[in-house]
């Protein structure tokens, strides 16, 4: 496989395991966010930890996870990017659409924040 997937209360970590997110990977990685969100998961972190390259297809898998996330009141965050992979996103000026951190850690506590925010604006 090329991503794994682990589990938690109130989010799922994505973790990708292949060099390359592009042609291959993307329609899985669809594929497994639409699922997720069926399944009730709205708040995800994608970790790119081992992603050296990724292409409009690997963008767009993106992009699809952070539509399901915020339809869902949920976020998406993406972390461990290498500089290739932050430079393609920057240029495609999706820096300001998507939320981004260094870690993984980092990552979980944004979403937890964003929770603890969303469970007190409804109150």
């Amino acid at each position: 496989m090329n991503f794994s997937i682990e589990s938690f209360d109130k989010y799922t970590i994505v973790r990708v395991e292949a060099e390359k997110v592009g042609g291959i990977i993307s329609p899985e990685l669809k594929a497994k966010f639409v699922e997720l969100n069926a399944q009730g998961v709205r708040n995800i972190v994608f970790n790119m930890h081992k992603a050296r390259y990724c292409d409009s297809s690997g963008l767009s898998a993106i992009l699809v996870g952070n539509r399901l996330c915020k339809n869902s009141d949920g976020s998406f965050v993406i972390c461990k990017l290498n500089e290739m992979v932050s430079k393609l996103i920057q240029i495609s000026q999706l820096e300001s659409i998507l939320s981004i951190t260094s870690t993984e850690q980092e990552a979980i506590d944004f979403l937890l924040m964003e929770e603890v925010s969303r469970d007190l604006d409804n109150d």
